[in-house]
């Protein structure tokens, strides 16, 4: 892949004329797209899906990207794509019907409420791991956080007897989530079984630790969620940022107020949170095209 870049950018240069701050900027987002799809094993572009582009950008948007810097990426990734289909490199260019402004909003497959039951519920796993990996699952879903703000978890974290966790999110800003209590108890499976008999440092404070001791990093737990979608056969594209997006739809199905939906996602602009508003909106009108006589 590294060498249809390469091909690429001499084609924007050579071909285009373009200015060498446009070419870097594109051979910068081309690149971070490649790097993504190798940290995925996705090793051809020849039938790369739209929703994997989609989730490169979600990621994107998770570190912190502004919106101008995704809506860049975009056009990059455009460009790249029909010079690959022009040259007869891909047999489909998977951007097509990609709409650079609005793009950036688009989320993933949010999960129904019974299949989010049937993944945390799954039991038939022997694994050493198992208490963890529930846990893992059901803090994700219970209290919206990000991955890397969940690989970042200490044991101090945890507030059990008040019910609420202590999250450190982007620009080091503290925010306290509540958390069920069939989550935490869930958790205190897992630490008091599993966490105590891998425990090489007694120091160590990160909540999620591997066989070996030591903290789980964002991708290892990317693998155990895609992992446990396999095994119970969802065919949707679940990834961290779908039981994130699911915490969030579900509290707004069920009337939680946006600012309180925007205050325990840790959005600073309520407008990223607003995005919700229209899968609750298309929901609506898919039950009333559904059952209203006139729909």
């Amino acid at each position: 892949m590294n060498a249809l870049l390469d091909s690429f950018i001499d084609y924007i240069s050579l071909e285009r004329g373009l200015s060498k701050h446009t070419e870097k900027a594109y051979k910068n987002d081309v690149s971070q797209l490649l790097i993504y799809l190798s940290s995925k094993n996705i090793n051809t572009l020849k039938k790369l899906s739209r929703t994997i582009i989609i989730d490169h950008l979600l990621s994107l948007k998770d570190q912190g990207r502004s919106t101008r810097t995704i809506a860049r990426h975009i056009v990059s990734i455009k460009v790249f794509f029909r010079y690959l289909q022009q040259e007869g490199l891909v047999d489909n260019d998977p951007t097509e019907t990609m709409e650079s402004p609005k793009l950036w909003k688009i989320l993933p497959d949010t999960l129904s409420i019974s299949e989010v039951s049937t993944l945390i519920n799954f039991n038939n796993d022997t694994k050493f791991n198992k208490l963890r990996n529930k846990a893992i699952l059901q803090l994700l879903y219970a209290t919206g956080i990000r991955i890397s703000e969940l690989a970042n978890l200490k044991l101090s974290s945890i507030h059990k007897e008040e019910n609420y966790i202590r999250v450190i999110g982007k620009g080091m800003k503290e925010r306290i989530i509540p958390i069920s209590k069939e989550a935490l108890d869930s958790i205190e499976r897992y630490i008091i079984s599993e966490r105590s008999k891998i425990i090489i440092n007694k120091h160590q404070d990160y909540l999620f630790l591997s066989r070996s001791g030591q903290s789980l990093s964002r991708q290892r737990l990317w693998q155990i969620i895609k992992e446990y979608t396999k095994k119970i056969g969802l065919t949707k594209n679940v990834s961290p940022h779908t039981l994130r997006h699911s915490f969030a739809t579900h509290l707004l199905e069920n009337g939680a107020p946006l600012r309180v939906i925007q205050e325990m996602l840790g959005h600073a602009d309520i407008s990223t949170t607003q995005v919700y508003t229209h899968i609750d909106q298309d929901r609506l009108k898919n039950i009333h095209k559904k059952f209203h006589p006139r729909g």
